[in-house]
């Protein structure tokens, strides 16, 4: 089972701010794309992808027992 965060917006349209998913295998665009489908999300392009606190590219594949963050992009000024 894996521990799958979202921040910001990304909170807000999946309502939660954390899932327990079982994505074990996948990799971090197979996750993506299985949530911007089940939760009506925008694309992911632009989201930055943490897994166990560490950045991580679309072909990192997830493992048992990871934590997978995703964090869209910020502006401040």
């Amino acid at each position: 089972m894996n521990k799958v965060l979202f921040f910001a917006h990304l909170r807000d349209a999946v309502g939660e701010e954390f899932l327990r998913l079982d994505v074990a295998g996948k990799t971090v665009a197979e996750l993506k794309e299985e949530l911007a489908s089940r939760y009506d999300l925008p694309k992911l392009d632009t989201v930055m992808t943490a897994v166990n606190e560490e950045f991580a590219q679309d072909d990192e594949v997830i493992g048992e027992g990871d934590e997978v963050a995703f964090i869209p992009p910020v502006s401040g000024g």
